[in-house]
Parts: C-alpha cells; structure tokens; sequence
C-alpha cells in the first residue's frame, strides 16, 4: 500500500497528548505515513510542563534531512520550535529540500502555562517560517502576540487574518476555542473568506486540540486537498476528537485522534 507523507517538525510529549505523539496518531487516522523530525522532549503530564530539553539544531536538520531523501515528504507541520535558532535550521531545510504543503502551528504556551516559544524567538518565526507556510493556524493568544494588538471580536479577526496574511503564509485560519459562545475559525486566503463553525464541546480534555486539528491540515494536502478544503476536513476531525477526549490524569486529558476506531 503506497500512502502520502506528513512530516511532523515538533517536540515530544511524554504524556501522549499533544506534541508529535498527537501528529502521528492523527496522520495515521487520516490516512498518511507519518515522520517525524523531534525539536525539544519535554517532560510533562496533563497538568503541567516540567522540563524541556532542546535538541541540537544539526540533530534537527539530519531528521528532517533523512526524511525528505528517502521518503519525501507530500506535507508538512511545524509545532514547537522554542528558539530562533531552531527556527532558523527548520526554515532552512524546508527551503533546502523543497518540502510543499506546510502549515505552521506558532506553538507558544502549553496548556498548563509553560512558554514554549521564547520571546526573542517570535521575530524568526515571523520572518524566516511564515513566509514558507501554505496554512498558518494561530488561535486568540497567538493572533495577539504575532501582531502586537488584542484581537477578540469577530471583526477584530477578519483585520487580524488579512494583517497575518500579508506576512506571506498563503492561508490563514485563526482558531475561535478561545473566544465565547461557538468555536468560530476564521479562514482567509486572499480571495475566499470562510466562517468554520461548530459547538463548543463542554469539556476541558482539550490538550492537543491545536497539533491535532494542524496535523490533520497537514494530512488533508498531503492527500491532495486543496487547503479550504484540508481545513473544513480538520475542522470536523478535531470537533470529533475534543467530543470522544480521553478522560486521563488530574489536568486538561488529551484529544482523541483515534476516535473513529471506537465508533
């Protein structure tokens, strides 16, 4: 069976919710051979962060690297990236090995709180990353730390994905599970606007909601989607995988990727 390839360029969670351990279990659950290029390990549960261990940026560059000579790579993500220079050595190589198709989830905090992107690290990101990124998929707090301004009311966001797409991303889709009332994500690509709706799942199992729902982007232009469509496909899969989360630990549980296997 020959299947496309997501690469995904994240740290690890050793809880199993989030990270790349999220990435591969929804590229499988869409239908793509998911890789892996690891950027940090971090230590951590459903409750909070408590060690992150950067990986050396050749590391990095070799991982992705070795993907991309053998396997090739139809898509793929970026998730947290920590530093400048790991920003640096992941932009390098995409544009090195000609990798299409990236979305690029400006991972910051962890759900617990733990800053996963330093400060210094946003002005790479937007400068070296967003230009390579075919989706770019911010939520609320991200919007705002990207651009510099509140953004919160629906008006503020259409401004804020017509401002972030003049940063060179090809499409833009702020997430709305941080706002009040429905979970609205607002998709913008220079022509064509798109309100994604869907109800709010009374849950706080919403750990790895934002790798998920980017990786099944990922997954949707790996298989040959066009990105609006890629979108709505990730729109529907993440509200299934928040709906069906995993009730595990003392904190936020994890989304559940693999939902469909149990229906």
């Amino acid at each position: 069976m020959k299947l496309p390839v997501a690469l995904t360029i994240a740290g690890s969670d050793s809880g199993g919710g989030a990270g790349i351990q999220a990435d591969l279990k929804t590229f499988a659950a869409l239908g793509v051979h998911g890789a892996c290029a690891i950027t940090a390990i971090t230590a951590q549960n459903t409750v909070a962060v408590t060690d992150i261990l950067e990986l050396p940026v050749a590391m990095i560059r070799a991982q992705v690297r070795a993907v991309a000579e053998d396997l090739g790579v139809q898509a793929a993500k970026t998730g947290m990236l920590s530093s400048a220079a790991i920003i640096e050595a992941v932009a390098a190589a995409i544009e090195e090995h000609r990798i299409p198709n990236l979305v690029v989830d400006p991972v910051m905090v962890a759900k617990g709180g733990a800053r996963l992107l330093r400060e210094d690290a946003v002005a790479a990101l937007l400068s070296r990353l967003l230009p390579l990124a075919a989706v770019l998929t911010p939520n609320l707090p991200e919007t705002q730390v990207l651009l510099g301004r509140r953004v919160a009311t629906l008006a503020e966001r259409r401004d804020a994905a017509r401002d972030l797409l003049r940063l060179g991303p090809r499409a833009v889709v702020i997430k709305g599970g941080h706002a009040e009332g429905e979970a609205v994500d607002i998709y913008w690509d220079g022509e064509r606007w798109e309100e994604l709706e869907a109800l709010r799942v009374p849950t706080s199992n919403t750990h790895g909601s934002g790798c998920a729902f980017s990786a099944a982007i990922a997954a949707g232009l790996a298989r040959g989607l066009e990105p609006l469509a890629a979108v709505r496909e990730a729109k529907e899969f993440i509200t299934g995988a928040i709906q069906f989360s995993i009730e595990v630990g003392r904190g936020h549980g994890p989304v559940n990727p693999m939902y469909r296997l149990g229906k």
